[in-house]
């Protein structure tokens, strides 16, 4: 059994309810999904105090589990206006877990800027939050800790959510108390922001009580040997995300200066500096560290800790996503300039796929050339400095291609394009248009996917599989780098569940709440009035050919929405919530 709170940020009231058995293990995203759809939250301004914001966490939260600390955080995103789950690791889902929660919501707003301090016990106090009013993560991060100890977690709203930017994220403490892991995409920082909470503080503590602790433990074990002789699990280990980009700049997806290219290097003539090869070399060179977990348990350890040239650390962690947008989709060649963004960005608490795009669409506008650094630290003082034109910028790609009228921007349902570019990267183009959540590649991502010569409905097939699978590892607080073992040992992964709250849920629970947190999300963004049109990917995908490979962009909506709308339907699960049809809205 754990608890769940409700904060009522208008009274300070803290209400709690005890979770046990399955409720348990319906958790994260498809908690989000079917709360956010029953209280009719779709027809709510997602600036305003009606919209909750949520913070749930698995069953394995607090545990030694590898890559099982994974904390949600949802809400209507007002950056899209559709449904968001925006997922992060970090230690807060771990300390949530150590102090016997399960999650919590933030209902209405404060009156005054408030940090929020949850004891080992569970007990909710308020503080004053005006010491840290106006500051960047990092200094936040180091105020609190003086304030609350060492062994707390924190998750931080930067400066840029405080004004309302709807690229601001929240910010979680790493195992090393730095505050970098960010549930970045959707806005659900500028959410935290107008309910006025500058800060939550969780205390770490122990090991939460299972049903059967000896049977957890067991399946900890297994799970982590499966991972140690996985070869994609070595791989991600190795070199960390950042290998992505070598493997994206070989098929020819890698954004390059705003999507007009899939190709910064041809490694036949010249080696590419922005991939994880380079990266790795150059940063065990200088005495960085390559392989890093992000939380605790993690035998991954896909990220890392990059350091200049004097091997003092300049970001941790330098992953793919931020080197395709903020760095290749920038006309960056060199790591160390997209560490150096990377970590501003960092203390700003936003999201480095949505800056980056940003930035490229005034490169593209004519305001700098590509690769232009010094344009980009000026754009995020503005940022930081909430300047009419930063204001504009922490917008997002969306609304700033529309104050400009730039033609060729990357976004679906108004939130950016990560870097996998849909006209070769096609699975991973597909749940992009797809997904409720916009175009999130955390949803469904299948890069290496061979596509040539199969149709529409075939990769619909395989982008739904893998978006239910996603979807599924995001309601129990698996990380999804660990899929390629996650994924075809369903008994193990359920087992251990079982052991943790006492249940004799089937090995197809997985497939199950998958499925029905897609069919939630479809159904909110239904009742948001979404249609058919917001799935189609911008027009410059379908009229440009892109090099090196010449394709375009060959998967429309309609075709996408008619083949996604059969598969759930032929879904072999009861859904408690109707589909929507498939020729009008989700």
């Amino acid at each position: 059994m754990r608890g769940y709170l409700t904060i009522d940020l208008s009274t300070r009231a803290v209400t709690r309810e005890e979770w046990a058995g399955e409720q348990l293990a319906r958790a994260g995203r498809y908690h989000i999904a079917k709360t956010l759809y029953e209280r009719g939250v779709a027809t709510v301004d997602p600036m305003s105090p009606q919209n909750p914001l949520i913070f749930s966490v698995g069953p394995f939260a607090g545990s030694n589990m590898s890559n099982a600390n994974r904390i949600s955080v949802g809400c209507k995103s007002p950056l899209t206006g559709g449904i968001k789950e925006a997922n992060a690791g970090g230690t807060f889902g771990f300390a949530l877990g150590q102090s016997e929660l399960c999650g919590l919501t933030l209902e209405n707003a404060s009156d005054e800027w408030v940090v929020i301090y949850i004891t080992k016990d569970g007990d909710v106090t308020f503080h004053d939050a005006s010491p840290y009013m106006g500051k960047g993560v990092i200094e936040t991060a180091a105020l609190l800790h003086d304030k609350f100890g060492e062994k707390v977690s924190l998750g931080i709203l930067g400066p840029v959510g405080e004004y309302g930017g709807l690229m601001a994220g929240i910010s979680f403490s790493d195992p090393e108390g730095r505050p970098v892991r960010i549930a970045a995409r959707g806005g659900v920082g500028a959410v935290m922001g107008t309910k006025k909470v500058k800060a939550l503080v969780c205390d770490k503590h122990k090991m939460p009580t299972y049903h059967d602790r000896k049977g957890v433990m067991q399946g900890v074990k297994q799970y982590g040997a499966k991972l140690k002789e996985d070869a994609a699990v070595q791989n991600l280990g190795a070199k960390g995300t950042a290998l992505v980009a070598d493997v994206m700049n070989s098929m020819g997806g890698l954004p390059v200066r705003n999507f007009s290219s899939g190709q910064l290097a041809d490694t036949t003539k010249e080696r590419l500096r922005m991939g994880g090869d380079f990266i790795r070399e150059q940063n065990m060179e200088r005495g960085g560290t390559p392989t890093h977990a992000c939380m605790p348990g993690c035998m991954i350890k896909c990220s890392n800790i990059y350091v200049d040239k004097e091997g003092k650390e300049l970001v941790s962690p330098l992953e793919y996503e931020t080197i395709g947008l903020l760095g290749t989709n920038c006309g960056l060649s060199d790591p160390d300039d997209v560490a150096r963004l990377n970590m501003a960005a960092n203390d700003l608490g936003i999201d480095t796929i949505e800056l980056g795009a940003t930035l490229a669409l005034l490169m593209e506008n004519g305001e700098a050339e590509f690769g232009d650094v010094a344009f980009m630290d000026t754009a995020l003082d503005d940022i930081r400095t909430g300047t009419a034109r930063g204001r504009l910028l922490a917008g997002g790609a969306a609304r700033v291609g529309e104050h400009f009228e730039i033609r060729r921007v990357p976004v679906i349902k108004r939130q950016a394009i990560s870097a996998y570019d849909p006209r070769v990267i096609e699975v991973t183009g597909i749940s992009m248009m797809s997904t409720a959540q916009g175009a999130d590649h955390t949803t469904g991502n299948l890069p290496t996917h061979e596509c040539a010569g199969k149709e529409t409905e075939e990769l619909v097939g395989e982008s739904m599989t893998v978006q239910m699978l996603c979807a599924a590892a995001d309601s129990v607080g698996l990380c999804l780098f660990g899929r390629s073992v996650t994924n075809i040992n369903h008994d193990l992964v359920v087992g251990a569940i079982n052991d943790a709250i006492g249940e004799t849920l089937p090995n197809t629970f997985l497939k199950q709440i998958g499925i029905e947190t897609l069919a939630y999300e479809d159904a909110f963004n239904a009742d948001a009035g979404f249609g058919i049109e917001d799935d189609e990917l911008p027009a410059f995908f379908y009229d440009e050919a892109l090099a090196p490979s010449d394709k375009r962009a060959r998967h429309h909506a309609v075709e996408v929405r008619k083949h996604r709308t059969a598969w759930m339907e032929s879904a072999s699960v009861e859904m408690s919530v109707p589909l929507p049809a498939a020729n009008r809205v989700y």
